[in-house]
């Protein structure tokens, strides 16, 4: 089985207290893609401006994510530039330069429109509801969303979120959209709006799975070096939608080690800048933090 991921590819300026690097490869599908390609087999679905550099897309394609539906359009590709201090779950944007993205209009490949298992990256809702227009019958879709459109395009999200298997927030997402302060009641409140699933992400902390009957809370995986952050929750989001797409299930069970092996993947990539981590890792090694992962969870 496969993937298919839509959502922005874009060049970062990042600086943490470890280091300040400028136009790094970023955005929400390209963490997500290298992140799943780990697993299974990723569509892409983006656009990027002619300055993008050739070399990026040789990554891609390298990791065997096919780049299809990347769409390369006059202008300049998505820049987004940000600085994070100590306290590494929290990113200061110093500038956002939308270029070619701020008129993205999503083009499914007709090839593609049977594809059964669909991630909706960070992009407008109205967008997102339009790739599901275009798709044909998908057996599981999980979104991701932003503050951003909590505010400002609530009512399209709430639609979207109808037909929506599993939703991803962060924690101040999750009690913006509910006006919960308590995440499990936050959760709950979400799952009446239409996702059979929720996942919260809590950064360092982990995150916690609910769904109607259940709940499922996962620590973060102790690192001793952490270098940027940037990117972590869709790498993560990439190892829930890559093993679900591996293993062609999507009980329970599946997704609770679906949710260790994300974390497992957002682990290595915060290690480096970019996506210098992710590119240095191979099965072996996943595997062997997931089994790190089980014992440290085991008691």
């Amino acid at each position: 089985m496969s993937v298919l991921v839509v959502g922005s590819v874009a060049l970062d300026s990042v600086e943490t207290p470890f280091g300040k690097h400028d136009n790094l490869l970023g955005g929400s599908a390209t963490y997500f893609s290298i992140s799943a390609s780990y697993f299974t087999d990723v569509k892409l679905v983006a656009v990027v401006g002619t300055d993008f550099p050739n070399r990026h897309i040789e990554l891609l394609q390298r990791r065997g994510i096919n780049t299809k539906g990347l769409q390369i359009e006059k202008g300049k590709t998505f820049h987004w530039k940000g600085r994070y201090e100590f306290d590494m779950n929290v990113a200061k944007t110093i500038s956002t330069e939308l270029n070619v993205f701020e008129t993205f209009k999503p083009k499914i490949p007709s090839q593609w429109r049977k594809a059964e298992n669909i991630f909706l990256a960070n992009i407008n809702p109205d967008l997102q509801q339009n790739v599901l227009k275009q798709a044909s019958s998908p057996k599981f879709v999980a979104c991701d969303s932003m503050n951003f459109w909590i505010e400002n395009k609530r009512s399209s999200l709430a639609k979207l979120l109808k037909n929506i298997h599993l939703f991803l927030a962060n924690d101040s997402e999750a009690r913006e959209l509910s006006g919960e302060t308590n995440l499990l009641k936050a959760a709950k409140y979400i799952l009446k709006l239409g996702p059979k699933m929720v996942i919260i992400k809590k950064g360092e902390h982990g995150c916690l799975l609910v769904t109607k009957k259940n709940f499922f809370s996962v620590p973060g995986f102790p690192l001793e070096d952490i270098c940027d952050p940037t990117g972590a929750g869709d790498t993560f989001a990439g190892g829930v939608m890559g093993y679900l797409s591996e293993s062609g299930s999507i009980d329970e069970a599946s997704v609770k080690k679906a949710i260790i092996f994300g974390s497992v993947m957002a682990s290595y990539n915060v290690e480096a800048f970019s996506l210098d981590r992710l590119l240095q890792l191979n099965r072996k090694l996943i595997d062997k933090r997931y089994r790190e992962f089980k014992e440290l969870v085991r008691f």
